[in-house]
C-alpha cells in the first residue's frame, strides 16, 4: 500500500484515518506501506510540510522509513506521456482552461471535442517536446488523454495530463516547466513502486476508471495496482 499526501499543508483527522488504513492493512497482510509525497504542484508545496507529515506519522506510531517522491518519477512519467501520444492516445490542446472545462459538458450534457483532438501525432509530439523545453507561456498548452468526450464518467472526457507551470519546485528546482496532474502521476507511481493496493476515499470512485485506463495503455512490468475506495472520516 501507500500513503500519498501532497506536502502543501498539515495533516488533519481524515489523514489519520487514511494512515491507519494504509499502514494497518499492509501490516495485517505482511506487506509494506510507502510514504510517497505527491509533489506535483510547485506553487503550494514546501519542505516544512513534508517534515511535519513525517513527524506526525512517527507520532501516530507508523514510522515511514525513507520517503518516496512523485518527482523522482518525472522523467519516466514524461516518457510514458510520449508513448501515449505516439500511439494516438494523447494530444496537445492549445485551448485555455476555461474553454476546456466548459467543453467537458456535464452529467446528461454532451461533451464537445477539442478542435485539436485529431491533430497529427507528429505535431502533438513536437508540441509536447517544446512544452517541456519551455518554449511556451504558462497555460498556453496542455497535454490531454484521448479517451471519450461522451463518456458518462466525466473523468474520462479527455482529462489533462500535463500543464505548463513555471514555479520553483522544492526538490527539482527549475528543471521542469511542465508538471503532471494528480491522476496522471498517481497510478503510474503506484506501478513503479510495485504497490498492489491503492486505498482511496470514496470521492475517488469515479477516478478509478481513469486510473485503470492509464495503466492498461502503458508498457508496465508485472501486475497492475488495484484501487479500492472506502468512506471518508469527517467530524
Amino acid at each position: 500500500t501507500r500513503f500519498p499526501p501532497e506536502p502543501n499543508g498539515y495533516l488533519h483527522v481524515g489523514h489519520a484515518k487514511a494512515i491507519c488504513v494504509d499502514f494497518g492493512v499492509a501490516a495485517d497482510f505482511g506487506g509494506v506501506c510507502y510514504l510517497r509525497f505527491d509533489d506535483t504542484n510547485p506553487d503550494t508545496e514546501d519542505i516544512e510540510f513534508a517534515g511535519s507529515i513525517i513527524d506526525d506519522l512517527i507520532w501516530l506510531g507508523f514510522p515511514p522509513g525513507e520517503p518516496l517522491y512523485a518527482s523522482d518519477y518525472f522523467e519516466q512519467l514524461y516518457l510514458w506521456a510520449e508513448h501515449l501520444v505516439s500511439h494516438g492516445l494523447a494530444y496537445v490542446d492549445d485551448q485555455d482552461g476555461e474553454t476546456i472545462s466548459a467543453q467537458r459538458g456535464g452529467y446528461g450534457k454532451p461533451g464537445v471535442e477539442s478542435p485539436h483532438r485529431d491533430r497529427p501525432i507528429e505535431e502533438s509530439l513536437d508540441l509536447l517536446r517544446r512544452m517541456r523545453s519551455g518554449e511556451f507561456a504558462d497555460g498556453s498548452h496542455v497535454l490531454r488523454a484521448k479517451i471519450d468526450m461522451q463518456d458518462e464518467n466525466m473523468q474520462l472526457r479527455d482529462p489533462v495530463m500535463y500543464r505548463i507551470r513555471r514555479g520553483h519546485h522544492w526538490r527539482t528546482g527549475d528543471e521542469w516547466v511542465i508538471y503532471p496532474t494528480y491522476d496522471w502521476a498517481h497510478g503510474q507511481s503506484d506501478a513503479i513502486e510495485g504497490v498492489t493496493h491503492s486505498l482511496c476515499t470514496l470521492e475517488f470512485d469515479s477516478h478509478r476508471a481513469l486510473y485503470d485506463w492509464y495503466l492498461s495503455h502503458l508498457p508496465l512490468p508485472g501486475d497492475q495496482p488495484r484501487q479500492t475506495e472506502f468512506a471518508r472520516l469527517e467530524l
